[in-house]
Order: structure tokens, then C-alpha cells, then sequence
């Protein structure tokens, strides 16, 4: 990949940037889902809807994932909204599991 201005980038160099982005989606959506797996095996070991939310552990979970995007050289704040909302989207999964007896 060439490091050309936007003003001067091709095509070409778009779509080699566009398919490296789609290549880390795939590996990010297969981390998500052995990430799902683990979250479901959680909400089985849970007894409450508070131990889903678990505010101190989520907590934890974002100072951990500043941290990482830091020293990965990623924008912490960006890091950290992606995680919020995909914990939001995870604690939504295993509430509805709770309600429906599932867990």
C-alpha cells in the first residue's frame, strides 16, 4: 500500500485498502463470536439481572481496552465507544436469555 495524499490516492489503492479492511472484519466478526460463546457460558454461571450488568466489571473491562488500544497505537475513545456498545449488545443477549429461562 502507497502512502498517497487522498487528493492524489487511485482506485485502485482504495479498493487494496478497502479489501484489507474487509479482511479484518472477518477475523474481528469470528473473535466475536468465540467472544459470544464465552459471554453465553457467563450468563449460565450469573443468578441475577445485576450480575449481567455488572457495572464494575465493565468498568474494568474499559480502563483494560484503553489501555490495550493505547499501547496498540489505536485511538483510546474510539476503543472504548465500540466496546461500550458491543458490551451494551452483549448485556441485552444475556438479559433476554435470563427472561426467557435460559441461562
Amino acid at each position: 500500500m502507497t502512502s498517497s495524499s487522498p487528493a492524489t490516492s487511485t482506485p485502485a489503492e482504495l479498493a487494496e485498502v478497502r479489501a484489507a479492511i474487509d479482511a479484518i472484519d472477518a477475523q474481528v466478526v469470528h473473535l466475536l463470536a468465540a467472544r459470544e460463546s464465552h459471554v453465553r457460558r457467563a450468563a449460565t454461571l450469573k443468578t441475577s439481572e445485576d450480575g449481567v450488568r455488572a457495572p464494575a466489571r465493565v468498568d474494568q473491562v474499559l480502563r483494560k481496552v484503553r489501555t490495550l488500544a493505547a499501547d496498540a497505537g489505536a485511538t483510546p475513545d474510539v476503543v472504548e465507544q465500540v466496546y461500550r456498545t458491543m458490551i451494551s449488545a452483549f448485556i441485552d443477549l444475556e438479559l433476554r436469555e435470563h427472561r426467557t429461562g435460559r441461562h
